[in-house]
């Protein structure tokens, strides 16, 4: 059978020098999926008053609109990722990329709130294909000694599309009105998918006498029951907090016990429950988890601390909050270079470490400091989580094999959308606690000080819960690698 010249085998070709220039085209595509996604995410939520006027409804109505798009995204990540190895992952990045696009145009022509919501959940299904897959292709685009550099690019294309949206979107609001928000990612989906189309190396044939493995539906199904409850009790149930958060963590339980004993059972499961037993996978995905659910701390509590204990407007809390995405994009690109010279297991426990000082000085900090003393320790803090990021992405996909590579992208995606959800909720909670107000959007600057020290204090330990974890599991593999192999 011919070899696709344009695929991996070219790649290595190239060896250590420059990526060939189909690589370099590859990439590119795979960075403006990544974009695309990442932009869909935060581009609609300034936009939500707006709707809210245009449509005449209510904020918990127009607020589904950011629902049905995160909720696609996360009940479907896993399922699309090991859809790609079964049936192809080029073919279906392509088909992600084009309901994305598709459902953008649908978005911005939507004459109904309810007919956004459906296009929003479609467009959430396309860019669940788009993340799940975008990571998984770097394994075939790129050399091995490269995939730390490639998964850099990714995050700074990840933390450019989280950073712009808000922005764009005010621009693209101001300038003409809401239905452009939606409109401007259609002639990005078609210039994606022309370089998708043109330089992805093409899926390969099932090898001779082996038989495809099957779609497992009812682990798909029980599984996006399960994160939906989970999802849905983080957001409208408050974190579990009253009896609509108690019923959906309890229906998530359940589903979760189902969703295991039927991949228990199942001759092709959707996620193999052996693959938990690879301490680098089990310790990759809880990091990922852990810190995500730190950084979310940044986002929910910075727009108080900014506002009401140092007492900016709402331009410069703006401008305050575009600098951890502005680091992050900064820093993704160089932290993928150097995974690649120091090694992926080394720069996650750096990373870490990084996200360890940052969060502690946020916790000891005085007010006095002024915004400086807020911004200076953001920075280290995202610095940390884009060095973090890129390394265990890098250290978890390393040596997936081929036909699992959907999948396992999905889980890590999967595994950071946990994080995000878990820590709007549960360090939402702790900063609301600690700062002991009945509304927080009234409370004296002493007391959202007071919260903030104790939120990041919190998200210290979790952080170095982290570390241990990291820690242990690569003095495992060290010992494991050392010891005599049995004659």
């Amino acid at each position: 059978m011919r070899r696709d010249v344009t695929g991996p085998d070219a790649a290595v070709a190239e060896g250590r020098s420059r990526p060939a220039p189909s690589v370099r085209w590859a990439l590119a595509g795979l960075s403006l999926s990544m974009l695309l996604s990442s932009l869909g995410t935060s581009i609609a939520n300034v936009a939500l008053p707006t709707l809210a006027q245009a449509f005449d409804a209510s904020f918990q109505q127009v607020q589904w609109i950011v629902l049905a798009y995160l909720l696609a995204i996360t009940t479907l990540i896993v399922s699309v990722g090991r859809l790609g190895d079964l049936i192809g992952r080029r073919r279906l990045l392509l088909a992600g990329i084009l309901l994305f696009t598709v459902a953008s145009v649908l978005c911005g022509l939507a004459p109904t709130l309810w007919l956004l919501i459906a296009a929003r959940a479609a467009q959430g299904l396309g860019a669940a294909v788009m993340m799940a897959l975008t990571m998984a292709f770097v394994g075939e685009t790129v050399p091995k000694a490269r995939t730390g550099s490639a998964m850099g690019l990714l995050g700074t294309m990840s933390a450019v599309g989280t950073a712009l949206g808000p922005s764009l979107g005010g621009l693209l609001i101001a300038g003409l009105d809401w239905r452009a928000v939606f409109l401007v990612n259609a002639p990005l989906g078609v210039l994606t998918l022309l370089l998708a189309h043109r330089h992805l190396p093409a899926d390969q044939g099932r090898e001779p006498g082996r038989s495809r493995a099957r779609f497992d539906h009812v682990g798909t199904l029980l599984l996006a029951l399960t994160l939906a409850a989970y999802a849905l009790a983080m957001t409208l149930g408050g974190g579990g907090f009253g009896a609509r958060g108690a019923i959906l963590l309890a229906a998530a339980v359940l589903g979760g016990a189902l969703f295991v004993r039927a991949e228990a059972r199942a001759a092709s499961p959707l996620i193999s429950l052996a693959t938990f037993r690879d301490p680098v996978l089990g310790t990759g995905l809880a990091t990922s988890a852990l810190v995500s659910t730190v950084m979310m701390a940044t986002l929910v509590v910075g727009p108080f601390h900014l506002s009401r204990a140092l007492g900016l407007d709402e331009a410069r809390v703006g401008l305050a909050l575009s600098a951890g995405p502005l680091v992050a994009a900064l820093t993704s690109a160089p932290a993928g270079r150097v995974t690649d010279r120091w090694g992926a297991r080394r720069m996650t426990v750096v990373g870490l470490g990084g996200v360890l000082a940052g969060t502690l000085t946020l916790a000891v900090l005085p007010t006095t400091l002024g915004v400086i003393g807020y911004l200076a320790p953001i920075a280290v803090t995202t610095a940390g989580y884009a060095v973090f990021q890129t390394a265990n992405n890098t250290s978890v996909m390393a040596d997936v094999p081929a036909d699992r590579r959907g999948v396992i992208s999905g889980m890590l995606n999967l595994s950071r959308n946990l994080g995000l959800v878990t820590g709007a909720s549960a360090m939402g909670a702790v900063f609301a606690f600690a700062s002991a107000a009945t509304d927080i959007t009234t409370a004296r600057p002493e007391a959202v000080a007071t919260g903030t020290r104790v939120t990041f204090a919190v998200a210290a330990a979790l952080i170095v819960l982290a570390l241990a974890l990291a820690v242990t599991t690569a003095g495992r593999r060290d010992r494991a690698r050392r010891a005599p192999r049995p004659a």
